[in-house]
């Protein structure tokens, strides 16, 4: 079985634990009965240790009950970047290994549920955790918006950006953030409603600004440069811009770079857009 699910970005802003966004960055696995583990690994990720420790390999055992597979990975996906990296290939391997409901696998894995409803559905989705289990809507997405996203060099642990968080949240933060996820809903819809409050945030973006200093100047400059929203791609360090247009994109991902090399951050900037086909099996 081959299973392929894309990248995403999550929060998106104020849509904490909430939003994500399906992008064409993609992991792929092949999984077939084998008598021992064995484990092949390609493109992003492909250091990690290749044996039962292996994300793939715990999945394949959590979804089966054991491991006894030869297993393929091939991932375009940088590793804790802030691009759904591990849910992307948790949703992958627990299709490949047969999953009936991968999205469901990937919760137990995550924690969480937007970066892997993302992987599962494309586009752009909220998720909730219900006593049931995991419920996911897709909302409309205007297909004019282009995104431009900074991929800094260096990792940033999801476990350090959980961790920098406040354990409670004043009743204000909490209603600005609605408020500007109502926004953002209604903007990413139709892109002349869209307005850079629609991505401004209280409860996550400013907590892990340590984590990451360079972050806001950067922020900042792609804003300048015409990006429409400018926030912290999920946990980060990757940085995204909405953009009105393919020609606005590219001029925000010229800047981006820019911006970059003069703040001595190593990474790269990019287009990208948006996968709307989710998670796809083949025999």
């Amino acid at each position: 079985m081959r299973a392929r699910a894309p990248a995403s970005s999550a929060n998106l802003g104020p849509g904490f634990d909430v939003l994500a966004i399906a992008l064409s960055l993609y992991a792929e696995v092949e999984m077939v009965p084998s008598a021992r583990l064995s484990l092949r690994t390609e493109g992003e990720g492909a250091e990690l240790a290749r044996d039962e420790h292996h994300l793939a390999a715990r999945v394949a055992r959590a979804v089966n009950g054991h491991d006894h597979f030869a297993i393929r990975v091939r991932s375009e996906i940088p590793v804790g970047r802030g691009l759904g990296s591990s849910a992307a290939l948790t949703v992958a391997a627990a299709a490949a290994a047969g999953a009936t409901d991968p999205l469901q696998v990937a919760v137990g894995f995550e924690g969480h549920a937007e970066n892997a409803a993302a992987s599962v559905h494309g586009g752009l989705i909220s998720a909730a955790i219900l006593d049931t289990g995991p419920v996911v809507r897709r909302f409309s997405l205007d297909p004019g918006i282009a995104f431009v996203v900074l991929v800094p060099d260096r990792e940033l642990l999801t476990l350090d950006a959980r961790s920098a968080l406040d354990a409670e949240v004043p009743h204000c933060d909490a209603v600005f953030n609605l408020s500007r996820m109502g926004l953002l809903l209604a903007g990413l819809a139709d892109r002349a409603l869209l307005i850079s409050a629609a991505g401004e945030d209280r409860l996550h973006q400013s907590q892990r600004a340590h984590l990451f200093p360079e972050a806001s100047e950067l922020l900042a400059r792609l804003t300048k440069a015409g990006a429409l929203v400018a926030c912290w791609s999920g946990a980060g360090p990757s940085l995204l811009g909405i953009c009105d247009g393919p020609e606005a994109a590219a001029q925000v991902r010229d800047a981006g770079q820019v911006a970059l090399e003069s703040l001595g951050v190593p990474g790269h900037a990019t287009v990208i857009v948006p996968d709307l086909d989710g998670l796809i099996v083949e025999p």
